[in-house]
């Protein structure tokens, strides 16, 4: 499986070194890893400030809050996707790093941490799951984020 990733930085707020980049890469590929997803994807990660996010959290979901990351998954079946050669477009996956960082430091962890986090989370939801729609979906989305976590070393 190859993975590609399309990093845009759309914000001010905090510099997108390479080593994040690098993260936001190892958390995505390794979620893929994890769920045994072995064609080659592509997905998009934007990086934000709080008012673009809440602009879009607004528009797209109803809701008139910043939040921490936004998952836009482009397939609801991968029984619909087509085998062929080309990558599978997973999505996009927008994150407030000023709000990251904020998550990060009220946690008492890295600004690393927190978007390795919310890429692992977002990359779930890209794959299907949702944690707003059960308990029991909660409990397998949130149990799957742990263990993706400890293999990518945080």
């Amino acid at each position: 499986m190859t993975l590609t990733t399309y990093i845009t930085d759309e914000q001010d707020v905090y510099e997108v070194r390479v080593a994040m980049k690098a993260i936001v890469r190892k958390a995505i590929f390794n979620t893929l890893v994890y769920e045994g997803f072995d064609a080659d994807a592509e997905v998009s990660v934007t990086f934000v400030d709080n008012d673009r996010i809440k602009a879009l959290n607004s528009s797209y979901r109803g809701k008139d809050s910043a939040t921490d990351v936004l998952s836009f998954p482009l397939y609801d079946d991968f029984n619909e996707i087509i085998e062929n050669e080309c990558a599978v477009p997973l999505g996009d996956i927008v994150i407030s790093l000023e709000r990251a960082a904020r998550q990060g430091y009220d946690i008492g962890h890295s600004i690393y941490h927190e978007v390795a986090f919310l890429c692992v989370h977002s990359t779930l939801h890209l794959l299907g799951y949702d944690h707003e729609t059960s308990k029991e979906d909660e409990e397998e989305m949130f149990q799957k984020q742990r263990e993706i976590m400890e293999i990518i070393g945080f």
